[in-house]
């Protein structure tokens, strides 16, 4: 009777550590695939990316489009792409007319398996272009009216952007990122550069939650001029 008790107690143990253990998730991805993006005011013109799926645990959770950044071993980042149903009560016919979008990013868990769209400020779906280092996204953000271009460092974690600088204002444009080429990065010390179209090079210092403008450095042409 001692041994059975013995035994139903290691059972017992057994069965409520395997249940206290934590779910493995799997995340993958699926083939790339081509669409267009239709630009312009009147949509006549079009853009060639690629997308591809996004499962988690073999369920289709969202669309990707460019490769994903890794945050930390356990979290990563990836730009969202989505189809819009263009169709108009006055088309003719019932039948959805999709379009592909770029969107914003995704923040994915692969331990829990979450997957969650990222509220970067200022960002814009259209013109703006992200670049990651660490857990620090830059890219040139645009102000809600659609009229400023701003320099934008965000943090993950963080509402209030590490760096918010005005750039100018947002000129006319047609195409995807022609407001501002893509960051970029640099480590020891940590430090972005910004190139606005036709607008001046800025590169800042990023100090855990602060950013500062990087001092310029002498152009050796400039001794020979004085």
């Amino acid at each position: 009777m001692r041994d059975y008790l013995l035994v139903a107690v290691a059972w017992l143990a057994l069965a409520s550590g395997a249940a206290a253990a934590p779910r493995q998730h799997i995340v993958s991805f699926g083939k790339w695939m081509p669409v267009k993006l239709f630009l312009g005011p009147n949509e006549d013109k079009t853009l060639d990316i690629k997308i591809r799926s996004l499962y988690v645990d073999g369920r289709l959770r969202e669309f990707a489009t460019g490769d994903p950044h890794d945050i930390t071993e356990r979290m990563f980042v990836v730009r969202r792409a989505y189809r819009l149903n263009d169709w108009l009560p006055s088309d003719e016919g019932t039948a959805h007319k999709w379009k592909w979008q770029r969107g914003g990013w995704l923040l994915v868990d692969r331990d829990t398996g979450r997957v969650s769209q990222l509220n970067l400020p200022n960002f814009d779906a259209f013109y703006s272009l992200a670049t990651w280092y660490r857990d620090y996204a830059a890219y040139c953000g645009v102000s809600d009216d659609g009229t400023k271009l701003y320099a934008v460092v965000a943090q993950l974690g963080r509402k209030k952007p590490v760096l918010n600088r005005e750039l100018g204002p947002v000129k006319d444009a047609d195409m995807p990122d022609a407001q501002c080429a893509a960051p970029e990065w640099q480590r020891q010390p940590a430090r972005v550069t910004f190139n606005p179209a036709g607008g001046q090079k800025l590169t800042f210092n990023i100090r855990g939650h602060a950013a500062d403008l990087a001092p310029v450095a002498n152009d050796p042409g400039d001794e020979d001029k004085q």
